[in-house]
């Protein structure tokens, strides 16, 4: 049986809070629960964002369409993930691209005047609130810089940096896979594959399907300047 609180407390707005002061917060809410299918549009590019959305089972991706037809991914969620934070408070609040259910999925819907609501009687979910916010400011920063570089070679390195200082290792594991790690430098997979195979040419990196070892700490980072 499906548990919902239990569901929710996989979610950041909802850490630190026991299940039944979950149900407490909840019950004064006009909440809603949709389920969708594998492959069920959830939201379409334009639509009106006047909730957030919270995964409570299943997984859903943010797409991307271009007038070729080409659809990039540019988000992947989970359960206890979040999306609409950023759009609900908006005076253009719509949706800037597509959500669909990847498997059969289910998401719960809160209102902008229900977050008021909660915000504005619990300290604690406002704090968890403007984390969420303050989390995407940071990730929006971090693209905003990857996108400042020209090449690949240098948004592969900077990558690779990152996760060298997360994960204190020269043998970093790679989170992604290649389509994914592609369409988060906003390349293709044979382009990615092909600077891959040319920084390990060029003795920066070695690698494997699900590894990047750094082999020249110093010159890959020279790459950046």
């Amino acid at each position: 049986m499906f548990d919902l609180k239990k569901a929710l407390s996989e979610c950041q707005l909802f850490n630190k809070f026991t299940e039944i002061e979950i149900s407490d917060m909840l019950v004064n809410t006009r909440y809603r629960i949709n389920a969708y299918s594998r492959d069920q549009v959830i939201a379409i590019e334009g639509d009106p964002a006047s909730s957030i959305g919270i995964v409570l089972e299943g997984n859903i991706e943010v797409q991307k369409s271009y007038p070729s037809g080409r659809n990039v991914t540019i988000k992947r969620m989970k359960q206890g993930d979040i999306f609409g934070e950023s759009l609900v408070f908006t005076k253009q609040n719509s949706y800037p691209a597509t959500v669909i259910s990847v498997n059969k999925s289910k998401v719960l819907f809160l209102s902008m005047h229900d977050i008021i609501k909660i915000c504005s009687t619990n300290k604690t979910f406002l704090f968890n609130f403007m984390g969420v916010l303050s989390n995407r400011i940071l990730m929006l920063n971090e693209k905003l810089k990857n996108l400042s570089y020209q090449t690949i070679r240098q948004q592969i390195a900077d990558f690779i940096m990152q996760e060298y200082k997360k994960q204190k290792s020269s043998t970093i594991i790679v989170p992604f896979t290649r389509k994914e790690m592609a369409e988060h430098f906003g390349t293709t997979r044979p382009s990615l594959s092909r600077e891959l195979v040319n920084m390990k040419r060029d003795g920066l990196i070695d690698f494997t399907k699900d590894t990047i070892t750094i082999k020249d700490l110093s010159a890959l980072e020279d790459t950046l300047f």
